[in-house]
Parts: structure tokens; sequence; C-alpha cells
């Protein structure tokens, strides 16, 4: 065992630099995620950070570490990667207790662990309760995967918070690009704008341009979070169906036809796109109404990211693309949409309405469904000012 606890100390010392010299970061900080876990480090809450493949959790984390070295000593944060092979066989705890052990750490002294990749571990509720209940300690678990939001046995229920890490909005979009719109450069937000519709806010992406950057992305995704996860043997139906998914990012989704033009079961074809959603590369909206209707009604689509989804069908259909982003900014409310009579109103939340139609008006029967449906608030999205007053987008 002793063999073992060495092992475990020279990797740890690997993962936390700031524990023998300075620690700098050249990253850009992204401050509305770090406001939130700022304002959670004094509550004994485990912090679940979710979200999307590369889409910025392990920086955050990073982040927050270097924040909290402004006022507690280093050797009271740990940060790992529970994907590490050498740590593979001990336990949360054991790497815990290890770890208190180097620096002389009673129990109930508080320290601040972060645990990246979290969902690699088969019995993690279960570790982070244990962790939770006999130490003092401050827990943030990162997952690629919404394994970690599956607790069947409720294990962390009143003991964990969740925080879902987005794409880059259009603000980060351009703090990421280092670009400042001035009052009287306010005409230029059009086309920044534009240029985002298309490159989307996956970060290395949008700082790098390289293409093939979201075509690993994917293939990430696909082999390490599906295929190997959930023991998927046909990789090319997999790939076959994001494709076909990606075509239908922000219209009805029906399984069925799906199922039909791919050759597949209906279950099959519902089991991939749980597979999809499990692993953020999409997300579902389902329709208003009873909950047998919007059970059997078919979900609306959207991508996770638009650069991916530009990747696999090109930079064409602005009105869905467009669509797709007014979803990213009010997803936090989990809207629904409404369908009645053949007639469909985009989102739905707390008695308010929202129609997407970029460049266009409503008109005919839906402009007087969107008229006369009984909301308190009614709002249509058609340009990019639209869009920039929703989001409370201010030049400054």
């Amino acid at each position: 065992m002793s063999y073992k606890m060495i092992n475990i100390s020279e990797e740890l010392f690997k993962y936390n630099p700031w524990w023998e010299g300075e620690y700098s970061l050249s990253l850009i900080p992204r401050e509305k995620y770090i406001r939130y876990l700022e304002s959670n480090l004094k509550n004994r809450d485990i912090i679940l950070i979710t979200g999307l493949r590369r889409v910025g959790k392990t920086s955050i984390m990073k982040l927050m570490i270097s924040r909290l070295l402004k006022d507690v000593k280093p050797e009271h944060i740990l940060y790992v990667s529970l994907d590490s092979i050498p740590l593979e066989p001990f336990s949360t705890m054991e790497i815990l207790r290890e770890y208190r052990k180097i620096f002389k750490i009673p129990l109930e002294q508080k320290v601040y662990v972060f645990f990246d990749e979290a969902g690699c571990r088969t019995n993690i509720h279960q570790e982070l309760k244990n962790l939770y209940d006999s130490e003092n300690v401050k827990i943030f678990a990162s997952s690629s995967s919404a394994t970690i939001l599956n607790d069947t046995r409720a294990m962390l229920t009143g003991r964990a918070r969740l925080i879902e890490i987005m794409p880059l909005d259009f603000r980060e979009y351009l703090q990421f690009k280092s670009i400042t719109i001035k009052r009287s450069q306010t005409y230029l937000l059009e086309s920044y704008f534009e240029e985002y519709m298309k490159n989307g806010g996956i970060p290395e992406y949008v700082l790098t341009g390289d293409v093939t950057y979201l075509d690993s992305l994917i293939e990430s995704v696909i082999y390490k979070d599906i295929v190997s996860a959930f023991g998927v043997r046909d990789v090319g139906m997999v790939k076959d169906f994001y494709r076909l998914v990606m075509e239908r990012a922000g219209k009805l989704v029906s399984i069925n036809k799906i199922a039909r033009i791919l050759d597949i079961s209906p279950d099959t074809a519902r089991r991939y796109l749980e597979y999809f959603r499990r692993t953020y590369l999409i997300h579902l909206v389902e329709r208003k109404g009873k909950v047998n209707e919007r059970i059997k009604a078919p979900r609306k689509i959207y991508s996770a990211d638009i650069g991916i989804r530009n990747l696999f069908t090109g930079f064409r259909d602005k009105g869905a693309i467009f669509e797709n982003l007014v979803y990213l900014s009010i997803k936090e409310k989990q809207p629904l949409y409404i369908y009645q009579n053949g007639v469909e109103i985009d989102f739905y939340w707390d008695d308010t309405i929202l129609e997407v139609k970029y460049g266009r008006n409503i008109e005919d029967k839906q402009k007087d469904f969107f008229e006369n449906y009984p909301a308190k608030r009614k709002l249509l999205i058609s340009t990019i000012s639209d869009y920039l007053d929703m989001i409370g987008f201010v030049v400054r």
C-alpha cells in the first residue's frame, strides 16, 4: 500500500503546481461562471459542473483555483482529474486522505477539492456523499456526461448544486476575439454577430479558427462518451444519426421518420437521441401541454453549439441558426414550444411567449394565434437588435 501511496503523492504534485511555487494563468476569464462559484464558496454544497466536452469546464476550475489562491493557503487546494490512469485504482477518499497526509491537514480543517472528469467514476455519487458526510471539504466536480446527474439513489439530494457551462455567448465571443465595440461603432455589431452565427462558441475554435478542432471534439464525444460508455457497436450509424439530427436543428424531430430514413428501429433511434442529449451535443424542447401530450409529441431539437451545427450543414438557413442562438440564451428557463391546430409558437415559459422570425414578420394564422394567445408577455425576435436587447447587451 505504501508504494501505491507514493504514486498518488507524485501524481498529486503534478496536478497541483501551486504547492511548489507561484501559479499564473493566461486564460480568459468567464466571469458569470466564476461569480456563481464564488457565491457558493461559503455553503457546504457540492458544486457539479457539467457541459459539453471542451466547452471550458477545466479552464473555469483552474480560474476558480487562481481566485482562491488570493485568500486560501495553496496546500488547502487540491485538483485532480479522475480519468488519470495512475489514480484509477484509488477511491476519492483514498486520494483525499493521502493529500491530507502530505500536508498534515486534519479532517476537521477545511480544504477545497476539484475533481475533474468525475463522471468517469462508476460510484461517484456514493464517493462524493461519503466525503461530504465525513470531512470538512468543499467539492467541485465536473463531468462531460449527464451520468453525474443520474443519481438514481438520490445520494446527493440536498447536498449538491448544478451549473452547466455553455458555449460562449455573444459577449464572451467578443471578449475571446479581443473585440471592443465603442458607442460610435455600434454599426459594427451586426457584422460581428453574423460572424458569431457562423463560428459558434467553442472557446478553442473561436481562438484558433481550426475546423479540425471541432471534428476532433465530435469524434471524442462519440468514441469516449457514447461508443465506449454505452457499448454502442455501430459507430457509423451513430455518426449518420448525428449528421441527420444536425440538419434538423431548430425543427420538430420525429423518431419514427428518422428511424425509417436510417433503417433502424424507433427504439434504437430514441436511444441514440438520448445519448446525444446526455453528452450535451443536443438539447430537446418538449411541447406545452399535459404530461401525456408532452411525452408523445415530437420534440424540437437544438444544437449545443451553432459552430458544430454549421460544420455539418454549412452556413445556411440563418433563420434556423438564429433561432438556435435564441434558444441557447433562454435555455435555463426550460422553455416549451406551443403547437395548436397546425400553428406553432417557438417558446413558452412563465406566462411568456417568444417567436423567432429572422428578418421576417409573423403572418396570417400564426400572427392571429400569437396576438390572441393568453400570455402576459409576448416577444418577437426578428432582428439582431431584438436579440441583443433581449439578452441585455449594452455597448459601454
